[in-house]
């Protein structure tokens, strides 16, 4: 990787020299040295002058500046009326949305939804733990305890670092990076750029004290562009994280705002490119990137969503080369974690690890400590080696133990390592608090796995509340065609799956929407039409026990049995845990292949 070169400090205005220290200096009837008696009485009589004139003077500034502060107030209040709207109006969606799944068996569930949009669960703070406490009988996992005990020192650190960090947010970010070369519009007025801010830090606990300090910041100075570009990108990272896609449109606002203050500065052109990749409309957010870096060729946020953009296009040569550029020109955590997927893409895994290990051996803050090892597990679940995987997710929470990706992680290779019970109580967990799809189906597949009393009502209840998640997304400009896809295919609506993968593939054509699409059409009875699909899910070399999983059951039905065979044993050998019900299936399939033989 290469060192970063991009560095660069901000211009400052000079203080003023010369004539206007001697005009100071006369004015407040200092002695320069060379007046007599006579100079003294001049002296005094332009002071007294000064004076009256400076008095009407002051008495009119004092008026302009009166003016201006009521309006910045108007501004400001206006601001704050129309978040306060939005909070209401997000309220009303979810409770128009949930109305439609009112259910005695989901009635619990629901009002995690319902409170998804607000930001707590009923009865639990914002601070409440997630997972089992001590009062509940439950055990920490020992790796956590591990890690937490050789970290000890660091984490003594962690509050001071937990307190810096809104001050960071309102005022490193609003400041902002200096790119060299980036042109200024005056002599003495710095362009602010889109600061460094890693997926790790936007991701972590400490994000909603970051917004309430940038909001307070923005009441007293509404004019500042930067604070408005940092507070929708906070907004998008919230809605991402927190599953409250109700975020999305104060984010849109908030970028707005900071474009109408600046045009085209970088920053609220890269935050609208986080934003579109966050609603997945990938061709918008190629192209706001694109404008930031014109703007501003090192910007980390725009670099980033660049490369995250080609990925979800699946111009996967195009990726790796805008993976390259943004390694030569911003090395740091949030590109070594894009880099490390690009290759990862193309069956690359020990590149990708690699460049993982360097991010995390570079990470400092408990953030983005939690979101390179929670990268690091994920990898290695992907590859079968659950107890890596299980290493990473518990320095993961030792660093945050609130981070919501390497809690669902945990679950799921606890679930795959034969820890079920572990596993349900971890995705109980988090499901109260993020009912988000991937969590929700997985619980669902792990009470139909278990099979007690009531486990199967308990599945159907997750699987509703996917719906209801996918109707809120959609209300504030989500496309959910490709979570819909995934989720109706084995527990919905199958036509409504299908239907949706089609449209997510006329949109873009990656290695997951062919997956969706091979598996839509197989459930529909499609499978000649799924078999190509199915075969450029894989074609990338991309390492993935569900692709393969599906190609190897659509090969079987289409007659192609030693081709079903290969794919459903290396399926199997790569991730054997890779989903309950799926290496069920793979096995059951592989059995009636090899009788047929």
């Amino acid at each position: 990787m290469s060192p970063r070169t991009n560095d660069g400090e901000p211009e400052r205005e000079l203080p003023a020299s010369g004539r206007q220290s001697e005009d100071a200096d006369t004015l407040t009837g200092r002695d320069t040295g060379g007046a007599g008696d006579a100079g003294t009485t001049e002296i005094s009589e332009v002071t007294e002058t000064v004076r009256a004139a400076g008095v009407a003077e002051a008495a009119e500034v004092a008026e302009v500046a009166r003016s201006a502060e009521a309006t910045k107030v108007a501004d400001a209040t206006e601001t704050v009326r129309a978040t306060e709207a939005a909070e209401a109006a997000k309220v009303t969606e979810v409770t128009e949305v949930t109305e439609t799944i009112r259910d005695a068996r989901v009635a619990r569930v629901v009002g995690a939804v319902e409170d998804a949009a607000g930001g707590e669960v009923v009865g639990m703070p914002a601070e409440a733990p997630v997972g089992p406490s001590a009062a509940d009988g439950a055990v920490p996992d020992e790796r956590v305890v591990a890690v937490r005990r050789v970290a000890a020192a660091g984490r003594r650190r962690r509050v001071v670092e937990l307190g810096a960090c809104a001050a960071m947010l309102a005022v490193a970010l609003t400041a902002g990076a200096i790119a060299v070369g980036a042109a200024h519009e005056t002599r003495n007025t710095p362009v602010v750029t889109a600061a460094a801010v890693t997926p790790g830090l936007l991701a972590s606990a400490d994000l909603g004290e970051g917004i309430t300090a940038l909001q307070a910041h923005l009441r007293a100075q509404p004019r500042d562009f930067g604070g408005w570009a940092t507070l929708g990108l906070a907004y998008v990272e919230q809605a991402r994280t927190n599953g409250d896609p109700s975020r999305y449109p104060q984010a849109e606002q908030a970028l707005k705002r900071s474009l109408a203050l600046r045009p085209d500065n970088d920053q609220a052109l890269a935050g609208r490119a986080a934003l579109a990749a966050a609603r997945h409309d990938f061709p918008n957010a190629l192209k706001y990137a694109d404008q930031a870096l014109k703007q501003n060729p090192y910007s980390e946020r725009a670099l980033c969503s660049r490369i995250d953009a080609l990925v979800e296009l699946g111009r996967y040569d195009d990726a790796a080369r805008a993976a390259d550029l943004a390694d030569e020109r911003r090395p740091g955590v949030p590109v070594f974690t894009r880099y490390a997927y690009v290759r990862e893409l193309r069956g690359d895994v020990t590149t990708a690890r690699r460049v993982l290990d360097q991010a995390l051996n570079s990470s400092t803050t408990p953030g983005d400590i939690a979101y390179v090892a929670t990268q690091i597990g994920q990898l290695a679940w992907n590859q079968g080696d659950y107890e890596d995987a299980l290493i990473h997710y518990a320095r993961a929470l030792a660093a945050d133990e609130n981070y919501l990706p390497a809690l669902e992680g945990r679950a799921r290779a606890q679930a795959a390592s034969g820890r079920r019970a572990e596993a349900l109580t971890g995705l109980e967990n988090v499901v109260a608090r993020f009912p988000l799809p991937g969590p929700l189906v997985e619980l669902g597949e792990l009470y139909e796995a278990r099979g007690a009393e009531g486990d199967r009502a308990k599945a159907d209840d997750q699987y509703t509340l996917v719906d209801a998640w996918t109707a809120l997304a959609r209300a504030n400009g989500v496309n959910a065609d490709l979570d819909t896809a995934l989720a109706a295919a084995d527990h919905g609506d199958r036509t409504a799956a299908l239907r949706a993968a089609r449209a997510e593939w006329d949109r873009r054509q990656t290695v997951h929407t062919a997956d969706a699409l091979a598996w839509a059409l197989h459930v529909n009875g499609k499978d000649a039409e799924a078999l190509p699909y199915a075969r450029r899910a894989t074609a990338t070399g991309y390492r993935n026990a569900s692709f393969l999983y599906h190609r190897g059951v659509i090969e079987q039905a289409t007659g192609n049995a030693k081709d079903a065979r290969t794919h459903l044993t290396a399926a199997l050998k790569l991730n054997p845990g890779f989903s309950p019900p799926g290496a069920r299936a793979a096995r059951t399939a592989l059995k009636a292949l090899e009788a047929a033989k």
